[in-house]
């Protein structure tokens, strides 16, 4: 036995469910006891460690979500909005934090993890880097400060096997700046420009996605007005950065009462 907190990775065969589990091997201050796959995947049955190309680590991938949730203190879940969605149902029966850095989730989607975190913590975010977290709070203190005189366009950019545009954290950066603006996001919101669309709308809010390449993630917030621009930028050129902040989220929800908590409530910022 241990008395470090039990950490399950579900989506173990992708680039983050490899870094998540190489974070939490790596970690003196949690362990890893299983490590989940969809049934039927290759790798089910099989050591993860060896699965990954390394040397054997105890723990065999498992399509037993239920059985898996059951003997952990928290799940780490990058996968995919309906077997997240999944995962936050079995994580609340088992009573263990569900830490969820899921992106391209809609509203609906969102709303409906409410159940599960009347009965566990559950700390989502569309990006789990400290850098960026503090990039959103400065995006919105930027965005009270400054009229509609200034155009707001988030642009972002990622690798070409990134399958959601706007990318979670840049659609964390337009709430930041509606919310500056004391507007909401979805009455301001302005993407996917593509042949004669007018001229830009007073108070919009745009978003630009850019796809290629191995690029790990780029963030800009540009404010834009007659004579001057201001840019906030974040480059990330580890993804390792996301898989630390989502080991720190649950380290940090370890006895936090059920709810839905975020990056913010994690940092303190």
């Amino acid at each position: 036995m241990t008395d470090k907190p039990g950490i399950v990775i579900t989506g173990a065969s992708g680039r983050m469910g490899q870094m998540l589990i190489k974070t939490v091997l790596d970690s003196d201050r949690a362990s890893l006891v299983a490590a989940v796959e969809r049934e039927g995947h290759a790798w089910v049955g099989r050591d993860v460690g060896e699965a990954m190309g390394g040397t054997p680590v105890g723990v065999k991938v498992t399509a037993d979500a239920k059985a898996a949730f059951s003997g952990a203190q928290a799940v780490i879940d990058f996968t995919a909005p309906a077997a997240t969605l999944a995962f936050a149902k079995l994580a609340a029966e088992a009573g263990v934090v569900h830490v969820i850095g899921t992106t391209g989730m809609s509203d609906e989607e969102i709303a409906d993890l409410e159940p599960a975190a009347r009965q566990t913590a559950i700390v989502r975010a569309g990006n789990m880097s400290l850098g960026v977290n503090l990039l959103v709070q400065l995006t919105k203190k930027v965005a009270a400060a400054l009229d509609e005189d200034f155009d707001i366009e988030v642009i972002e950019a990622h690798h070409h096997h990134k399958v959601d545009a706007p990318s979670g954290t840049a659609l964390m950066l337009g709430e930041a700046a509606a919310e500056g603006r004391g507007v909401k996001l979805a009455d301001v919101r302005d993407s996917g420009r593509d042949g004669i669309t007018g001229a830009r709308k007073r108070g919009d809010i745009g978003f630009t996605a850019i796809r290629g390449g191995d690029i790990v993630g780029e963030h800009d917030v540009l404010f834009a007005a007659a004579g001057e621009r201001i840019v906030l930028r974040h480059v990330a050129t580890d993804r390792a950065i996301f898989a630390r902040g989502a080991l720190k989220a649950a380290l940090w929800g370890q006895g936090k009462a059920p709810g839905q908590y975020d990056m913010v409530d994690v940092l303190g910022l």
